[in-house]
């Protein structure tokens, strides 16, 4: 079993104790529907994870898991749904100032690179 399989086997455990804790009733198709929007909020984790073999997930982690969802209150349960939104944002713009950050250091790094046994301008 990679990695990947392992957090996608906890992530159908979990989704499910999710699931049950909100009261819904969960087709296999949106039980799968949520996986697949999991695997792309995680693509990057997941691609890493897919190249090393892995035990699943220790039984004692799981319940943990399970007993943290089973605490969650309505109230924390509101602020993890306004703040997926705003950390996708944030990681965007993270993202940018990273990039913009590279471009300056790669113009620094230019700059100190130009020739100047003519007088460079």
């Amino acid at each position: 079993m990679t990695g990947r399989d392992a957090l996608l086997d906890a992530f159908d455990r979990l989704f499910s104790t999710a699931a049950t804790k909100l009261q819904l009733e969960i087709t296999p198709q949106e039980h799968a529907d949520a996986k697949e929007q999991f695997s792309e909020r995680f693509a990057g984790m997941l691609q890493t994870t897919d190249k090393f073999e892995s035990p699943p997930l220790p039984p004692e982690v799981l319940v943990e898991m399970e007993a943290q969802i089973a605490r969650i209150s309505p109230v924390e349960l509101a602020g993890v749904v306004a703040a997926i939104p705003l950390a996708q944002q944030a990681q965007d713009m993270v993202r940018a100032v990273a990039f913009q950050h590279a471009q300056q250091k790669m113009l620094e790094h230019l700059a100190m690179q130009a020739d100047t046994r003519y007088g460079g301008n």
